[in-house]
């Protein structure tokens, strides 16, 4: 797929949740998932490693693992949840409580990105109308992983879709260099 190409199928979401959400707030569906999902593609080839140096770490009743689970990953975050969205997808009937899980297993740096969203609310939400699931899915079958999409590319992607939102909405298109940056990982 070509940036084009995702960017359509990631806007595609919106014509799963338009009935529970109004056009303005589709970018509250679309762009927490695409972090979640690339930074999980990014993590995924270290993911078990990561787990495997937080458990040795804890044995030795260390306080502060960060720094080492940050050279476990080989980036300047990393996340310590069991789940990633393969699994999250395995357990149907807990999806918002493992995803939260999951978020809340990110390293600080990361969870404040996340939580700058308010992203737990569109959870709830997602999870009352029954969408969360079929949302989740969408956002797994796009392979975000930095050998597919490099960090130029998803910048791009990034500033399509705000772009998207912005004609949504009748704006001009504003950039937005921190929130771009965020997708250079």
């Amino acid at each position: 797929m070509n940036h084009s190409e995702i960017v359509s199928f990631l806007w595609g979401v919106a014509d799963l949740v338009r009935d529970t959400f109004k056009r303005g707030k589709y970018q509250d569906v679309i762009l927490p998932l695409t972090v979640l999902r690339r930074l999980d593609c990014v993590l995924a080839d270290k993911k078990e490693h990561v787990l495997a140096k937080q458990a040795e770490l804890r044995g030795k009743k260390l306080d502060n693992l960060d720094a080492q689970l940050r050279r476990a990953s080989g980036f300047a975050f990393y996340n310590t949840s069991r789940y990633d969205f393969d699994k999250l997808l395995g357990d149907a009937p807990h999806l918002a409580a493992n995803l939260r899980n999951y978020i809340a297993g990110f390293s600080a740096n990361m969870r404040e990105v996340i939580e700058r969203f308010d992203f737990d609310n569109t959870i709830s939400k997602l999870d009352e109308a029954g969408l969360l699931f079929q949302v989740l899915e969408r956002f797994k079958s796009v392979d975000l992983h930095p050998s597919r999409v490099d960090n130029a590319t998803m910048g791009t992607i990034f500033e399509e879709l705000l772009r998207k939102f912005n004609e949504a909405l009748n704006e001009n298109p504003r950039r937005s260099t921190s929130r771009r940056e965020t997708w250079c990982i």
